[in-house]
């Protein structure tokens, strides 16, 4: 069984699902799911902002490790992309499901957000958060709720098409450190540079907003401190500028 398992060990990620595929042994499930376990922390990190208020790392952990192994069951490698990239997006639905059913996700949050863009868009760039709520009739906790929620989507949007750019190379991901393989090094560098090229096409506060969250990792009140206006309107700048990177993505890819 000892020696079993250093064959294993031996083969890569794309072997160990071809082989479990034909024998449907526990013990290369297993395996399997431990050399994957690293996506599901990667994406609970990535993702805490959108659980933070209602469950633990250590729920979406085990929650992942469970999406995991039906994943390895479901994933048809003529049908779907990578594993990794298919196991990632089943992870992400997983922990949004989640956070649905701890009712902190409302059912119908994309209508919501399309009501409330396409109201701003009516009223104009100098609408307050207030009277936008006040005219589609929604209270403003809940407003700014989900506008904090479409921000985070956003971002996990574009990350994700980076994330099917680097897939759309036909990437060989294996267990080991990503940061040794060169090739995976120079795409993602080659996706960065795109990513700094579309931050540079941002308006000069938009660049700024961008800059303080996610390189100086302030939050929105500091960030509201230091331009002097108040913390809704830098959430408003921050949303448009993640549209406008999603777009200039979206055209590159």
């Amino acid at each position: 069984m000892i020696a079993q398992t250093e064959k294993l060990k031996d083969k890569t990620n794309e072997e160990l699902l071809e082989l479990y595929q034909e024998s449907k042994r526990l013990d290369i499930k297993q395996e399997l799911v431990m050399r994957y376990l690293y996506i599901v922390k990667t994406i609970a990190s990535q993702m805490r902002g959108v659980y933070a208020g209602s469950l633990q790392m250590e729920d979406i952990i085990n929650e992942g490790v469970i999406a995991i192994m039906k994943g390895i069951d479901r994933y048809d490698p003529e049908r779907d992309n990578k594993f990794e990239t298919f196991i990632s997006r089943r992870i992400r639905g997983m922990i949004i499901d989640l956070v649905r059913k701890n009712d902190w996700m409302p059912r119908d949050f994309r209508k919501q957000v399309r009501l409330m863009e396409e109201t701003r868009l009516k009223m104009g760039s100098d609408a307050t958060d207030e009277e936008i709520a006040e005219h589609i009739g929604m209270d403003v906790k809940k407003y700014r709720k989900i506008q904090s929620m479409s921000v985070i989507m956003n971002v996990l949007s574009l990350d994700m098409l980076v994330d099917d750019e680097e897939e759309h190379q036909s990437l060989q991901i294996s267990s080991k450190d990503l940061s040794s393989q060169p090739e995976k090094a120079f795409l993602r560098e080659e996706s960065r540079q795109i990513l700094a090229e579309a931050v540079s096409s941002l308006k000069e506060k938009e660049q700024m907003v961008i800059s303080l969250y996610y390189v100086e990792e302030l939050n929105m009140g500091q960030i509201a401190g230091i331009l002097g206006v108040s913390e809704p309107r830098i959430s408003q700048i921050h949303s448009n500028a993640i549209r406008r990177l999603k777009a200039y993505m979206s055209n590159y890819i």
